[in-house]
């Protein structure tokens, strides 16, 4: 353990900012360089934020910050910050430098984490930690250690290979039957618990499993040893920071654990330790601390326990949730030849078998069954422990699998998607909706093929369920069962106003409820509305001022309740978020609960995004940005955003740069319908000069207005990196017509390509266009059937729709039909039903009529569009003698994820419209090609 003092940092010393120095060109290792903020962290009491600052390549560092006073902290190479609940800590693991994490092997680099005392500034450094969290209340910490490795009782034996095998068939040989090394699943580590006021210890070894109370009373711990046995839960009671052991057994493996948050019961599985892990059969264990008495619960006639069998009590320590399963077996083994008559067996031949069949009634085909196998192997049945009656009660089942946590004490609500799993493939995703009765274990089928987005929300006290469905907005009493339209009388729309799938529209979702269930919240596309749950009576809480004014209001700042419907109480003031689509701009609004209304808070054209609230203050975290401005962190009251408090300067980076600035664009498709995009002009842009252009999109673009650029590289051009260089960025919004997305993204980029033109800021010699995935088939599609762009990169584009549209996504392994009868791609009918329209739709079947240079990107391991299409595009324009290149990278997923193939592609992808935009040399590997080759391979 190391200790050290750490001098707060003045403001200015987050960057020095040169006021002399002419700005420069922004360059490509300065968005490698530039930092990026995380989700920052708040203290319960909501005086302390800390968050970690990435640039997109390099070391990160960890800033902390005080919403009260100027005072601030740095953790150098700090990640992944906690802070104790009264911010009196906090923590960051501590990485290894980008050299060490590029250059050594991840287990052979050091893992430590950093305490820092924010009263004082001093720091602890542990070394060889693993995982570290605070106690509920703060007052503790708990450090989990990397586990030993046996290998380092050997490190200074010779590392040949002839003195490993030597080493290990010697341990072999000196093991016996009863030493049969256990499972590395079963084994613990060490941890030590920290008494953060007095910096007292105590650790313990062999350690699984470990958890605090809410209550502040107990550490519960598994201890599982082996060799020999030994297996033990204790309890070490904080206050006097003394330990017991509660329960103990000597072949009986401890598995999972849990403690109630008043600090009365725990929680645990335990199977025999001598079976192997995946058939091992356990058992429940409730012991309760105050009367020492311990209850096992085996398996039933139906239901067991099996290693995936979680354990959780509800926050009102009544009830103790655990998942069950039907059965608990070995795994199956696949037969061996045994003897000499073994290898002319045809059974024992046939057993050895590598074949999947594919069944056309099979619920799911064989990719999908495949990727799922290691999460349906850990699937268990949620049921209910009551603890008032020591009554079981299954609450889901193999028919009606998915059961939502709750903390509501009467029902939950349930699901399953079983009745729809072979249509999925096509149609979609859809479930049929339950209330479970959490005493009877009973269900009650509420809605029918419901889109599995489209889920109905629970009120607290499970009195309500409210759902949305074809266009309106249902209320159900669940006492009565009555079902009631709380919107038919309603005139504003309440499906998706700018859905364009070939699908039910959906809602536009809830809000919160009133905490004793005598209200809920729902939107429109503008407004908030709230309905009485009794009286069925409602009105618009923000009083129309939303579609009288083009702006969306959503709630945000509520505190965020774990497994329960965010809550508010009648007349409680609510934090709105106003987005304007007139000006792609945020503003924060106050409503009141009950009242109808909303007033302003702040002004300015900004983009605002609600990050974090303190669990038990007013205190919210916020950034504001714009194209010019990056997102810094501000600190403020939830009732009082105007008077925020600045908390970083990271704006300041970019003061060695000129930076431009965007602007909204209007114009009328090839169909006269208003359209909206967002051009990005040149840095020190001269009015009257046209630029070389790129052009961005996917669907709607222009609500990044105000966005602040990505300041990364990956898949897409870098909009700050291109108009430093000279380039005006374009992103327009795309609209679809359900048969035609190929023409329809044609009728707008060219409209919208055309409209700059006549602004006089784009070179009509020189524009360029890029996409990604649907933006990829989008870019692809339009060079056939226009001249206006002067090169293409078009990155994981799907070019056959008529082969496309029977792949397969290799990362979920579904098939792609839904994606074309009722998703992005926006057919809406099966291929033998409208082939022309997945001819008319592809670019292949027009790779003849291509004028423009195009350069195809994938990565060989897509996990989303087969590379395939990739090939078939390249084939193709190949074959009609096309200027067509193909970056294949390999083992790269949909979205590349290799820092040196980011940065290859960001390069070659600049140099590529560099060339044909700008008139620069064409780069060796774009004139000649490059031949394959094999590199040496490392040791």
């Amino acid at each position: 353990m190391k200790v050290f003092n750490l001098i707060p940092l003045a403001i200015c010393l987050s960057f020095s900012a040169s006021s002399v120095a002419a700005p420069r060109a922004l360059a490509i290792d300065d968005i490698m360089k530039f930092e990026t903020l995380q989700q920052p962290v708040v203290s319960d009491n909501g005086k302390v934020i800390a968050v970690q600052a990435m640039p997109d390549r390099g070391d990160s560092r960890a800033l902390v910050r005080f919403s009260n006073s100027n005072k601030q902290y740095q953790i150098e190479h700090g990640s992944n910050v906690k802070v104790s609940a009264d911010g009196r800590f906090v923590l960051a693991n501590i990485e290894a430098s980008l050299f060490e994490r590029e250059t050594e092997k991840s287990d052979d680099l050091p893992h430590s984490v950093v305490l820092l005392a924010t009263d004082t500034g001093n720091q602890q450094q542990f070394d060889n930690v693993d995982t570290a969290i605070f106690s509920e209340d703060g007052a503790y910490l708990l450090l989990k250690y990397k586990p030993a490795d046996a290998s380092d009782d050997n490190a200074e034996v010779s590392a040949d290979n002839s003195d490993k095998k030597i080493i290990a068939e010697k341990a072999k040989n000196e093991q016996t039957e009863d030493e049969k090394p256990a499972d590395k699943k079963d084994v613990g580590t060490s941890i030590t618990l920290v008494k953060l006021a007095t910096n007292e210890q105590l650790s313990l070894d062999n350690v699984t499993q470990y958890t605090f109370d809410k209550a502040g009373k107990y550490l519960a711990v598994l201890q599982n040893q082996h060799q020999p046995t030994s297996h033990n839960l204790i309890l070490v009671k904080l206050d006097s920071f003394t330990r017991e052991n509660v329960f103990n057994s000597d072949n009986e493996q401890l598995e999972s654990l849990a403690i109630s948050p008043d600090g009365r019961f725990v929680a645990l599985t335990k199977g025999n330790d001598s079976v192997e892990r995946y058939g091992r059969e356990h058992e429940l264990v409730l012991f309760d601390i105050n009367s020492k008495k311990l209850r096992t619960y085996a398996k039933d006639n139906r239901w067991s326990y099996n290693q995936y069998s979680s354990v959780q009590f509800s926050k009102d320590s009544q009830r103790l949730f655990v998942g069950r399963v039907p059965s608990v077996a070995q795994q199956a083994e696949q037969a061996k030849y045994n003897n000499a008559d073994d290898v002319v067996n045809p059974d024992v031949i046939t057993a050895q078998k590598q074949l999947r069949v594919w069944h056309g009634d099979d619920a799911k085909i064989k990719p999908q069954e495949v990727k799922e196998y290691a999460k349906e192997l850990k699937r268990t049945y949620l049921a209910v422990l009551h603890l008032d009656t020591n009554k079981m009660v299954q609450l889901a089942d193999q028919d009606i699998p998915d059961v939502t946590y709750g903390e509501q004490t009467d029902y939950l609500l349930a699901s399953t998607d079983v009745p729809y799993q072979k249509m999925i493939t096509w149609a979609g995703f859809y479930r049929d909706v339950y209330l479970v009765n959490l005493r009877t274990g009973n269900k009650q089928q509420i809605l029918v093929q419901q889109p599995s987005d489209a889920m109905p929300t629970l009120s607290p006290n499970a009195k309500y369920l409210a759902y949305y469905q074809q266009g309106s907005v249902y209320l159900r009493d669940i006492l009565s069962g009555r079902n009631v339209n709380l919107t038919q009388n309603i005139s504003s729309p309440f499906a998706d106003e700018d859905h364009d799938y070939p699908s039910e529209a959906p809602g536009y979702g809830f809000g919160p409820w009133l905490s004793d269930d005598s209200g809920v919240t729902f939107y429109d596309k503008f407004d908030m509305w709230q309905f009485n749950t009794s009286s069925h009576k409602g009105f618009m809480l923000t009083n129309g001022e939303g579609r009288k004014n083009n702006t969306q209001f959503r709630v945000v700042g509520l505190v965020k309740k774990k497994r329960l419907p965010a809550t508010v109480t009648q007349g409680q003031q609510l934090l709105l978020q106003g987005y304007s689509h007139t000006t792609k701009a945020d503003t924060f609004y106050a409503a009141t609960v009950g009242k109808q209304g909303v007033r302003a808070m702040t002004t300015g054209d900004s983009k605002l995004t609600l990050l974090a609230r303190a669990n038990d203050a007013n205190t919210v975290v916020f950034s504001k940005q714009r194209y010019d401005l990056y997102p810094d962190l501000y600190s403020a009251d939830v009732n009082n955003v105007q008077n925020a408090k600045q908390l970083t300067t990271l704006d300041a980076q970019r003061n060695d740069f000129a930076w431009g600035n965007a602007e909204l664009v209007h114009w009328r498709d090839g169909d006269g319908v208003k359209m909206d995009g967002v051009l990005i002009k040149p840095t020190n842009y001269q009015a009257g000069k046209a630029y070389p252009t790129m052009v961005y999109f996917y669907r709607f673009m222009s609500d990044r207005l105000h966005a602040f650029p990505d300041m990364k590289l990956n898949h897409r051009p870098n909009f700050a990196w291109y108009a430093d260089n000279g380039y005006a960025i374009f992103l327009p919004d795309i609209r679809f017509e359900i048969g035609y997305p190929g023409i329809s993204s044609v009728k707008a980029l060219t409209a919208g390509v055309q409209k700059l033109i006549e602004m006089g800021v784009t070179d009509p010699d020189a524009v360029g266009i890029q996409g990604h995935s649907w933006g990829g088939y989008q870019s692809a599609y339009a060079v056939t059937q226009t001249n206006i762009f002067k090169a293409v990169v078009t990155g994981a584009p799907v070019s056959n729709m008529t082969s496309a549209y029977s792949g397969i996504r290799h990362g979920s392994g579904l098939a792609r039909q839904f994606q074309y009868e009722t998703g992005q791609s926006r057919i809406g009918a099966s291929l033998f039903a409208a082939p022309q329209k997945y001819i008319e739709n592809s670019p292949i079947f027009y790779a003849d009529r291509i004028q423009t240079p195009m350069m195809i990107m994938f990565g060989d391991k897509d996990d989303a569009v087969p590379w395939e299409q990739g090939v078939e595009l390249y084939l193709a324009m190949r074959r009609a003698g096309k200027d067509v290149v193909f970056l294949q990278y390999q083992d790269e997923p949909h979205h590349l994820k290799k820092y040196p193939n980011k940065l290859d592609y960001s390069i070659k992808m600049k140099q590529y419209f560099d060339h044909y935009l700008k008139g620069e040399p064409a780069p060796q590997w774009l004139s000649q090609g490059e031949a394959y080759q094999e590199y040496k391979k490392v040791d």
